[in-house]
């Protein structure tokens, strides 16, 4: 996986921001930065008449003409397999909670260090999505009401079999397939099978959206990592 290239495409409306964000993740050898966008117009104008589509999509949220929520309801619609990170100056709950309900797979604050911003792109392009602890905190607060907490969840535990929720636990740990075997001591493609299943099954189009599943269902605990 670390000799994979990773093809990115920045939207910013603040050039000086942006080139940054370029030289810097430039210096990654297999990351590979297709274009960047102004705002969001110029995003999907570009991802619309771009011969290679990107893997990764990173996105201001704030732009003019067509900001980076807009951007992002789009991309989804029409380029799914695109995993969508967003970039904001705002790491509040509401902003979280909106644009993962829309479809990001991260979220980051436009203060965070170089090696963040690489090791988010990194995880995501390894495991779908990836949410630190304050983000994964701010998803769980969201989703369910604090005062429902301690209620038993009514969910139909017997939709997914044993190992199905064995793989779902570990996937809301973020481990990597791989890691997954290896503690489940299954081979890599049975794990992506219990995934393609569990994506069957929850009607989830990806990773994040599973994470998300689980939480809302009161499947997973996020309390010590106990489940």
């Amino acid at each position: 996986m670390e000799n994979k290239i990773i093809t990115l495409a920045i939207a910013d409306d603040e050039l000086l921001f942006r080139q940054g964000l370029i030289a810097i993740l430039s210096k990654s050898k297999n990351l590979k930065i297709l274009f960047d966008a102004v705002n969001g117009n110029d995003l999907m104008q570009q991802l619309r008449s771009c011969k290679e589509l990107p893997e990764i999509v990173i996105t201001d949220l704030k732009m003019p003409e067509l900001n980076g929520v807009e951007a992002t309801k789009l991309i989804r619609k029409e380029f799914p397999d695109i995993k969508i990170i967003a970039l904001t100056s705002y790491f509040s709950k509401p902003f979280i909670i909106n644009m993962i309900s829309i479809g990001a797979v991260a979220y980051l604050a436009k203060n965070s260090t170089p090696k963040l911003m690489q090791t988010t792109i990194h995880e995501v392009a390894q495991k779908g999505f990836y949410y630190d602890t304050q983000v994964m905190t701010f998803i769980h607060e969201g989703l369910i009401n604090p005062a429902d907490k301690k209620m038993k969840s009514k969910f139909d535990n017997t939709f997914f079999t044993k190992r199905e929720k064995e793989v779902l636990q570990h996937i809301c740990l973020q481990k990597t397939t791989t890691e997954i075997a290896n503690d489940l001591c299954i081979s890599p493609r049975t794990v992506e099978g219990h995934r393609n299943n569990l994506l069957l099954k929850t009607e989830s189009k990806n990773v994040a959206g599973l994470v998300i599943y689980a939480i809302e269902n009161k499947l997973v605990s996020l309390e010590l990592n106990k489940f």
